[in-house]
């Protein structure tokens, strides 16, 4: 019948998803894609937190994706403390800053395994070391949205507690993402209904989504070591083009910074943005004055700002 099909695909999906992650089927929970699964992952385990003791420390890196960082001011409205972690000219979170900051109050901690805007990868196991040391009871959530399609999250995705997913980063449909809810994090539902996913996420689950979103993974891991070694040397290709050919362009990451090779960040000194976007997007490029999950960007970046990049480079 029609209906086991469905629940059997969804299963499966499921079964794979936890394969790609490393983590146990029970774990995953089907999402509308990486914003969802961050706002469930920060103010879920604040909002189990508040409740449970009545109060919730909330620690997360400056340069974390927006869905990370609304998500973090909506807890400190709520009652929680929400505070940022410095990063260095990198965007590498400050590890002694995240010891200082660390203590048994705090409630969950947010340090994205790839940043969106630069593709730097941050440190997650010295992260995790750094947490289990100082704050044991906390939860460390891993926004892997970006870092997915070109790091096998095996190496990374078991430090944390909470990872998160989205299958339009790694080919897949749009609206469908997961979070994998480890044993050691508490939270509390951010949407309520029938229950479904364990009763941590309500609403009759997108199942043509999820299978969509486990084909997109398996995808990925098959042909993920070619294509981080292609588009690598085409990224390199293309910043000494840049850098040799555009005079004012500027590197704004060290060299020595760990960056995916899907990523390429330039500064380019005295030109204007929007005739930039204008004359990129007259020659076929696509192009956007912000990243795809922000609307409307007009001032600069505040990853840009947290790195110490100047304002006038950083527009």
């Amino acid at each position: 019948p029609p209906a086991q099909r469905a629940r059997r695909l969804l299963e499966e999906a499921r079964d794979e998803v936890a394969a790609f992650l490393a983590r146990d089927p029970g774990e995953i929970v089907f999402t509308s894609g990486g914003t969802e699964a961050a706002t469930l992952a920060v103010l879920g385990t604040a909002d189990a937190a508040l409740g449970a003791r009545g109060e919730a420390v909330v620690l997360c890196s400056a340069v974390e994706h927006p869905a990370v960082r609304e998500s973090a001011g909506a807890a400190a409205r709520a009652g929680a403390e929400a505070r940022q972690l410095p990063v260095d000219r990198a965007g590498l979170v400050d590890l002694d800053a995240l010891a200082r900051a660390l203590s048994s109050r705090v409630t969950v901690v947010a340090v994205m395994a790839a940043n969106n805007e630069t593709g730097v990868v941050q440190p997650l196991h010295e992260v995790a070391e750094t947490v289990r040391r100082r704050a044991p009871d906390a939860a460390l959530f891993a926004d892997a949205v970006q870092a997915a399609p070109w790091i096998d999250p095996a190496a990374y995705a078991g430090a944390a507690d909470l990872v998160s997913l989205s299958a339009h980063k790694l080919g897949g449909p749009v609206g469908v993402g997961a979070l994998a809810i480890g044993p050691r994090a508490v939270l509390r539902t951010r949407q309520h209904g029938g229950g479904q996913e364990r009763e941590r996420r309500s609403g009759t689950q997108d199942v043509a989504g999820a299978v969509g979103l486990a084909t997109a993974l398996r995808l990925v891991s098959a042909e993920r070591e070619g294509a981080a070694t292609r588009v690598g040397r085409l990224r390199d290709r293309l910043a000494d083009g840049l850098l040799a050919g555009v005079e004012g362009a500027h590197r704004t990451l060290p060299a020595d910074a760990p960056v995916l090779p899907g990523h390429l960040h330039l500064c380019l000194a005295g030109a204007d943005r929007e005739e930039v976007l204008v004359a990129l997007g007259r020659q076929g490029i696509c192009v956007s004055g912000g990243s795809s999950c922000a609307s409307g960007a007009l001032e600069p970046s505040y990853v840009l700002a947290a790195m110490g990049v100047d304002r006038g480079l950083a527009d």
